[in-house]
């Protein structure tokens, strides 16, 4: 399997963030990452009443806009928040939508 594709932090752009934070699915994947919960797929979206091929759009959404990262380990895709990057990028931005969620 193949390395999912993600920008480079200088990439990220403010719009498609917004974007990708504009969904009340991903923001409950945005929320769940940020408290620890998980890190595999399954394990994060475990509860959240959408579709499996759903639940991959959304994780590519968040992935594409640079929220998260995606590495492979074996056959499961761990996931996590990019927060450094989005720090680097738009200080204060991620973590003003996590107290609005928190």
């Amino acid at each position: 399997m193949r390395e999912p594709w993600h920008p480079a932090a200088d990439d990220i752009k403010l719009a498609e963030v917004m974007h990708a934070l504009a969904d009340p699915v991903r923001l409950e994947i945005l929320t769940r990452l940020a408290r620890g919960e998980g890190g595999n797929c399954g394990e994060i979206g475990s509860g959240i009443d959408v579709h499996k091929s759903t639940m991959s759009h959304h994780y590519r959404v968040l992935r594409e806009a640079g929220v998260t990262l995606t590495t492979m380990e074996g056959r499961s895709r761990l996931v996590r928040l990019r927060r450094g990057d989005l720090n680097a990028r738009f200080p204060g931005l991620l973590d003003s939508v996590l107290n609005a969620l928190l």
